[in-house]
């Protein structure tokens, strides 16, 4: 049997310390409202302490009378209003008294917060619909999660919709989640995402797409359909309609079917389309003047059709992505290096990423650093037209680290530009892949020491260019095969370097030739491995017989290093000396005779 509360001070003090006044005469009545007995606690309880059933009369009035005034005082406290799902509570916070004066503001200020918290409130139940609404679609948790949670502008339509919904009379009895629950299912949004996501689309670009579309949702599939029908690919049908924009959703086939047949009346080829609109969507939106004004650009170039369309293909950006006065200002700024206009038109067919570049941010920064290093206007010029792609490359990543290798392997601060304006593509090539494993390859298999390294790529950077195993390697064994050491061929690759770059159908015929024809050791080739330049046909035999003829003899640098009338005049000048030595010979013959039979006589 429970004592008076009186007996109970420590937990009065717990009751005024951590209660409000109203839950803790809530908790007090519960405390005396003794719980009934059952039979057997009755008996369990008599069994036990007999005495327990005799009450004293006046402690058991002192009881109810408590309990009575506790249960009166309760009875006053607020009860919990019960909540549902889109009801909206708000608790009654105790305000000071307030001046009349700005009663009204107050009373605005709390009607927007009271309106805000409402709208909240019927946003998160319409987020609740749409979410059991894909779940019901067959949609994981996590899926229908992260789709309304980024279908923020489709749940405020949903919102809108049900409130818009409670005009008509035949859903003005439902309640808001009655009425979402209808406005969802009309959008067929549940249909139409796993319509999408069938087609390779992930959740944020169906949440971008459905949110961008502000007419119904089905003509999202049925653009999706056109879009497929010229070619563009699943996978890239969501990064297509999420890059053209809200325009894409907002206009005609009729508009979209023009842009796509003046593409291909100007060289574009129908299956090309599907591409060239998957790089640049924009071009589906551009408008029909827009779109003949910037063709009608590069026609005045002097570009035909075929080139028009295979620059399209290669780089869509270049006709849809900038603008007609920043495309002009890139195409006047390659015409300063002395190109015409047809020549920039040209450049732009073969190398249409030129146009994707910024000129102060790519281009005046690459002028200033390649005229430091000694490369005039017309060297420029001559990298732009071998080797555009030097002018589309960053300067600090790509540019500047090369030219330092060069300068560390020994090639002259003043020879750098002649290097690179001799070989523009040196500056394409990665720099630990491709050209430091060629300079090892030359200072190891072909023998070049750590000298003259810099000299070889300075006199022939193609080197760098060259295939080690297919080109390289091929051409050092087949000279180590001639009897060459390694070291020797080391120093005939720095006298010649293009001596590696031949190929063995051209350097086998000459070998054969000097050995077994001419007749010649295998010094007079390692003196000069020039040999290999000439052609065998058209300076080395015809120059052969003529001194055969003749019979004299040059070494091979003055055989073929020399031009044909030198080559006469130094024949026609061993020849006479060829006759004086013979004369001589034959004076000296006569006159020995004629001695002899002087000495006999006497």
């Amino acid at each position: 049997m429970l004592s008076p509360l009186s007996d109970h001070p420590i937990l009065i003090r717990f009751l005024h310390s951590s209660l409000t006044p109203s839950s803790s005469l809530v908790f007090l009545s519960h405390l005396v409202c003794c719980r009934r007995h059952n039979s057997y606690t009755i008996l369990e309880t008599t069994h036990n302490n007999p005495i327990q059933l005799r009450q004293n009369p006046h402690q058991s009035d002192q009881q109810h009378e408590i309990r009575r005034k506790i249960i009166n005082e309760s009875s006053l406290a607020t009860r919990r209003i019960p909540k549902f799902p889109g009801s909206v509570d708000f608790p009654k916070p105790d305000l000071p008294q307030v001046d009349f004066s700005i009663a009204s503001f107050d009373s605005s200020v709390e009607q927007d917060r009271v309106l805000r918290k409402a709208l909240e409130v019927r946003r998160g139940v319409a987020s609740e619909t749409l979410k059991a609404a894909f779940r019901a679609g067959r949609m994981s948790i996590t899926y229908s999660t992260n789709l309304v949670s980024n279908l923020g502008a489709f749940v405020d339509r949903v919102v809108i919709g049900a409130a818009a919904m409670k005009v008509d009379p035949e859903f003005s009895h439902q309640s808001f989640n009655a009425r979402a629950k209808g406005y969802i299912q009309s959008t067929g949004v549940v249909p139409l995402v796993k319509w999408l996501k069938h087609n390779s689309m992930t959740y944020p670009q169906i949440c971008k797409i459905i949110c961008k579309c502000n007419n119904d949702l089905n003509h999202i599939r049925h653009m999706a359909e056109w879009l497929k029908s010229i070619h563009v690919k699943g996978q890239f049908l969501g990064p297509t309609m999420v890059k053209a924009g809200p325009t894409l959703l907002d206009l005609k086939f009729e508009q979209l079917e023009e842009n796509i047949n003046q593409l291909e009346s100007y060289g574009v080829r129908n299956e090309w389309i599907g591409y060239v609109v998957t790089k640049c969507p924009k071009l589906l939106v551009m408008p029909v003047e827009e779109m003949e004004a910037r063709i009608c650009f590069y026609k005045e170039m002097g570009l035909n059709e075929r080139d028009f369309g295979t620059m399209v293909f290669d780089y869509p950006k270049a006709l849809g992505f900038f603008s007609l006065e920043e495309m002009q200002s890139k195409v006047e700024y390659l015409m300063h290096f002395g190109l015409s206009k047809e020549e920039v038109g040209r450049l732009l067919a073969f190398k249409p990423q030129l146009m994707g570049c910024s000129i102060e941010e790519r281009w005046k920064p690459l002028v200033k650093y390649l005229y430091y290093l000694g490369v005039k206007r017309d060297g420029m010029k001559r990298i732009l037209v071998v080797k555009p792609m030097v002018f589309c490359i960053d300067l600090e990543a790509c540019i500047s680290p090369k030219v330092k290798f060069l300068q560390e392997i020994g090639v002259r601060d003043e020879a750098v530009g002649s290097v690179l304006v001799k070989f523009p593509a040196f500056l394409t090539y990665n720099l630990l892949k491709k050209i430091q494993r060629v300079v090892i390859f030359l200072m190891t298999d072909a023998g070049v020491t750590e000298e003259d390294i810099g000299k070889v790529i300075a006199l022939d950077p193609q080197l760098v260019g060259c295939h080690i195993i297919n080109k390289l390697d091929v051409n050092v064994k087949y000279f180590l095969s001639l009897g060459i050491r390694r070291r020797t061929l080391g120093q005939m690759v720095a006298d010649f370097p293009m001596l590696l770059r031949y190929n063995l159908d051209v350097l086998r015929p000459k070998y054969k030739y000097l050995r077994r024809v001419m007749v010649r050791p295998l010094q007079d080739l390692i003196e000069f491995p020039r040999f290999f330049s000439y052609s065998l046909e058209g300076r080395i035999m015809p120059r052969h017989e003529i001194l055969v003829k003749n019979r004299v003899n040059f070494k091979l640098r003055y055989m073929l290093a020399s031009s044909d009338e030198e080559f006469n005049m130094k024949v026609q000048e061993a020849v006479q000396r060829r006759e004086r030595f013979e004369s001589g010979l034959v004076h000296s013959e006569e006159t020995q005779p004629e001695q002899t039979q002087t000495h006999s006589k006497m």
